[in-house]
């Protein structure tokens, strides 16, 4: 993600830039102190300006917790779909969106802590974010998994949540061991097993993939999107 430049102290910023900013500070103090140790007045020091700013922007920390777990979850999100459609070969599909979590995970803002490791996971608001997250990616999987292999729609979403989860457990772990195994390596450990599972199923090609973004279908207008397909469509700004 890339990081904000600070501007010299004083300097009025346009109000999106100015959020930019705030947002960047934060997540630095968040991601190294978490909610309950973080202070509003640290957060306004690192992004040099008075605390009354910081309030006209986030009236409160926790809503300033919940901009940046959306900005970390869209980030999440994107570069998942990105992944999803980068290729029509699936099993090199499979390697991008395994390799998304590990990229995701390894990202130097440590973004992934707020959506993965949150101190606030007992909090409804922050829990139904990252649960509806996990769902999203998994139904973003699941749409490329129906289109592929015929299976029902309930089996695709259960092999995609396992898929989606292993990425981001293992991701985490390989980051845990200090990255002992190049990137590179450790994403391939778990892309040869997930592929292994999911190439078993024979290929059947019903209709065309549609879109892991949009839902699209190629000349099918009858068929109507399934329910991984609404609700991937549905996250979409």
């Amino acid at each position: 993600m890339p990081v904000t430049q600070d501007p010299p102290r004083g300097v009025r910023l346009p109000r999106r830039e100015r959020r930019a900013q705030l947002l960047d500070a934060a997540r630095s103090v968040f991601v190294t102190q978490g909610f309950h140790a973080a202070a509003m007045d640290e957060i306004a020091v690192q992004a040099g300006v008075s605390k009354p700013v910081l309030y006209q922007h986030f009236p409160s920390k926790q809503e300033l917790y919940l901009a940046l777990l959306d900005e970390s979850i869209e980030m999440l999100v994107g570069s998942l779909r990105d992944a999803l459609e980068s290729t029509d070969d699936n099993a090199e599909r499979v390697a991008a969106a395994i390799g998304a979590y590990f990229d995701f995970v390894d990202d130097p803002d440590g973004a992934y802590r707020l959506v993965f490791e949150s101190d606030l996971v007992n909090v409804d608001e922050v829990r139904r974010r990252v649960e509806r997250a996990d769902e999203h990616c998994a139904a973003l999987v699941a749409v490329v998994i129906v289109a592929d292999t015929g299976l029902s729609e309930d089996e695709a979403m259960l092999l995609a949540t396992g898929l989606t989860g292993m990425a981001q457990t293992s991701a985490r772990r390989w980051l845990r061991n200090r990255r002992a195994l190049p990137k590179a390596t450790a994403a391939k450990l778990i892309m040869d097993q997930v592929w292994g599972g999911i190439s078993a199923f024979p290929r059947s090609h019903p209709r065309k993939p549609p879109s892991a973004a949009t839902g699209r279908r190629s000349n099918d207008t009858s068929a109507r999107p399934s329910k991984a397909e609404r609700f991937a469509n549905s996250e979409r700004k």
